[in-house]
């Protein structure tokens, strides 16, 4: 309940989660069927990276700030600088809930769960004319089976995307994700999570192969090594059951994105099947 992610808005994380989303996003595009999102910590939708909160910390300048201009490079970073120039950068940075709600067509929906009163009352004033987009101030944990499976649509993504203010978020994490593929086997979850040091995450990889998931991918991004836990020090998303071809676009987007993130040379970029199919 602390937690507000207008402090971290634009951050290298933001960049690494946000552009694989929209990788995810296109491919549930390419079929006329209509999904649903649900997006179970949605923050506020869209951040001024002008606010008090942004210029505190100043994370976003070390994200999408070292992007002032869109390079050359593959379509999955191109479109996704083109997706967040489009909604307002430089100085606005849309949260999950808005770049999902800018591609989604008129048989598309979102549900969108947000427990902080004040960022909740932010995320219904910014959707307000957004038909396709329900707010819910409420845990998004929760939120899991009351809104799975989905009423008339058979296709569609999970996005877990806690704020780890608790010791035990990697368990409650994990079960998130079983819940979700045990109420919604035909769609996609992606969860992402911190790196601050490696014991946690090979924990909570072992957590999901012990409780039978199949097809799970882990996709990670360091600055640096993960040897000083008490910094953030990469981050990952885990995707059960990506789309087809998913984890080489994924090792593309995050190679081009690795040595603008990660100048000095330290960093590095992992894409892994944790679990076959």
């Amino acid at each position: 309940m602390n937690y507000r992610h207008a402090y971290h808005a634009g951050n290298f994380a933001d960049m690494m989660k946000h552009g694989l989303l929209l990788v995810i996003l296109r491919h549930l595009l390419r079929k006329p069927a209509g999904f649903l999102v649900l997006d179970t910590h949605s923050g506020c939708g869209t951040y001024d990276l002008d606010s008090v909160e942004a210029r505190k910390t100043g994370e976003w300048r070390d994200g999408i700030g070292r992007f002032d201009t869109i390079p050359e490079g593959p379509v999955e970073l191109v479109d996704y600088l083109h997706s967040i120039q489009a909604l307002g950068a430089p100085m606005r940075y849309p949260g999950s809930p808005g770049l999902i709600a800018s591609v989604l067509r008129e048989q598309d929906r979102l549900i969108c769960c947000e427990l902080h009163p004040e960022d909740a009352t932010i995320l219904r004033h910014n959707f307000r004319r957004k038909d396709q987009v329900a707010v819910h101030e409420r845990d998004g944990y929760t939120a899991l089976k009351a809104f799975l499976p989905p009423r008339n649509l058979k296709r569609g993504l999970i996005l877990i995307d806690p704020p780890f203010e608790k010791t035990d978020e990697f368990d409650t994490l994990a079960e998130a994700i079983r819940t979700s593929r045990k109420l919604f086997p035909m769609g996609i979850v992606a969860a992402w999570y911190p790196i601050k040091h490696r014991a946690p995450v090979r924990q909570f990889h072992d957590t999901l192969r012990d409780a039978g998931l199949r097809d799970l991918l882990d996709c990670s991004l360091l600055l640096r090594s993960p040897t000083d836990p008490s910094r953030l020090n990469g981050c990952g998303l885990l995707v059960a059951s990506p789309p087809y071809h998913f984890d080489e676009q994924a090792k593309t987007l995050l190679d081009a994105l690795l040595p603008i993130l990660a100048p000095d040379g330290e960093g590095s970029v992992e894409i892994r099947q944790i679990v076959e199919e």
